[in-house]
């Protein structure tokens, strides 16, 4: 498909600026579904959390599934109508696990976690409620290393869950305030195809129906700065084959909502740097055989560099995050490059 131009386009990133994001939805760098562990508060936890003292498996089963926490960022709002290819690499690395309160877990624990996201991407020139329509395809392949001690220890390398957007509606650019706007929303079920194993600590695929859309946005404040992100809506099915540690017939994860924030700065023709940010809170108690479990909820905040650098069709990014407020999940920093070729 030739590559397109919009005939308003704001000044800043070159002549190709506005296929720079057509959507992405790049899964979390971990790419696990049980990698967190959880508060001891609830009994119904308790057989895993005996395993653990016993040296056998060590982790609490209910978690929330690797999702998009500042894999997109600067200009991602924006885009025409095309196809496009992208790869999105993460590195990972936690050192602690944090409990409800925030608290360091007193179990000596490493996760390590390498990702890449392969996604192709097509928007088209069909207009439904006047916006552009498109959808996509993202597949993970991921390895996980998980040391909790010398004995309990556990490594997987394989295939994560299958993202899939039927529906990909994306506005052409609007005014907001005087100046250049674009907006997108998706609608993204993820299918669980991933490698599992109810035996094994490490799962990269969580064995469950997930639906996760969100809205996108970028906001030209000036001929340099923009502002852009995503508000996500996380719901998570049931999974019927649990943890065998876990002595339970399902588990399901509760609901959350994660954004993903960024401003950046042209510094010079198709270079940006800025700052990016991502949160996730969840807002509804995990379950186990269908109760509730008090004291489960996750949250973090992750902020840290970036730069986005454009070269005709092609664009690339690179951020440093850490993270902070950190409940039920692992705390970690991470290192993510992306790179997009439009067509």
């Amino acid at each position: 498909m030739a590559h397109r131009r919009h005939p308003v386009q704001p000044a800043p990133d070159g002549p190709n600026k506005a296929m720079i994001r057509c959507h992405s939805v790049a899964p979390k760098v971990s790419l696990v579904s049980i990698l967190q562990w959880k508060s001891a508060r609830s009994g119904a936890i308790a057989p895993v959390l005996l395993a653990l003292l016993l040296g056998q498996a060590a982790l609490a089963q209910v978690s929330q599934p690797p999702v998009n926490l500042g894999n997109t960022n600067f200009v991602d709002g924006r885009a025409l109508p095309g196809i496009m290819f992208q790869q999105t690499w993460i590195g990972a690395q936690a050192d602690s696990f944090r409990d409800a309160s925030g608290d360091r877990q007193a179990a000596p624990d490493q996760l390590k976690a390498y990702s890449v996201a392969s996604q192709l991407a097509w928007l088209s020139d069909t207009r439904i409620f006047g916006a552009n329509w498109g959808a996509e395809f993202i597949l993970p392949l991921a390895r996980v290393e998980l040391d909790l001690n010398p004995i309990v220890a556990d490594t997987r390398m394989g295939f994560g869950d299958l993202f899939v957007s039927p529906l990909v509606l994306q506005w052409p650019e609007r005014e907001l305030f005087g100046r250049p706007y674009w907006q997108r929303l998706n609608v993204n079920v993820i299918l669980p195809v991933g490698d599992y194993d109810p035996d094994r600590l490490v799962n990269l695929g969580s064995n469950a129906y997930r639906i996760n859309p969100h809205y996108a946005f970028s906001w030209f404040a000036t001929d340099e700065w923009e502002l852009s992100g995503r508000v996500h809506f996380l719901w998570n099915g049931r999974n019927r084959n649990p943890a065998t540690a876990l002595q339970a017939d399902s588990i399901q994860p509760g609901r959350a909502v994660h954004t993903n924030l960024a401003v950046s700065r042209e510094l010079a023709p198709g270079l940006r740097l800025g700052l990016s940010g991502y949160h996730l809170r969840q807002i509804s108690d995990d379950r186990i055989d269908g109760m509730e479990i008090a004291g489960s909820r996750e949250q973090v905040i992750g902020y840290g560099p970036g730069l986005r650098k454009q070269r005709g069709p092609q664009v690339f990014f690179f951020h440093v995050y850490r993270e902070s407020a950190v409940r039920n999940r692992p705390q970690r920093h991470q290192v993510i490059f992306r790179y997009a070729r439009f067509y």
